[in-house]
């Protein structure tokens, strides 16, 4: 059974910066491409980041986070990371990790990061 637990999410000043985590279980983390959503109040899901299953390899940042957002991973302890720097109030939003395991894509349930000016 598949299984993303986030965690890291807090209220922050504007300028600030926090590391959001993910921990996986029930795959096998090493091969696959996993990748953070965010959802905004009132917006819908969109993409921040992807790392493919390979270190190093393809990496892709949503254009509104490039060169502020890291994304890495640690497949000896099955875990995926968002270093978010310069943060400010539009990156607030519920901060999802996503695998694509076909025919689905699984969800963890969630972490909050809210940037206050």
């Amino acid at each position: 059974q598949v299984q993303l637990v986030e965690s890291g999410g807090d209220l922050v000043q504007a300028g600030g910066s926090l590391r959001l985590s993910c921990a996986a279980s029930g795959f096998s983390f090493r091969t696959y491409t996993m990748s953070w959503y965010r959802q905004g109040p009132g917006k819908e899901r969109e993409l921040v980041a992807t790392i493919a299953a390979v270190v190093p390899g393809q990496i892709r940042y949503h254009n509104s986070v490039r060169g502020r957002f890291t994304i890495s991973r640690d497949n000896a302890r099955n875990m995926l990371y968002l270093q978010m720097n310069s943060l400010n109030p539009d990156d607030t939003a519920e901060y999802y990790c996503a695998v694509r395991i076909p025919p689905a894509r699984c969800w963890g349930q969630g972490t909050q990061v809210t940037v206050h000016a």
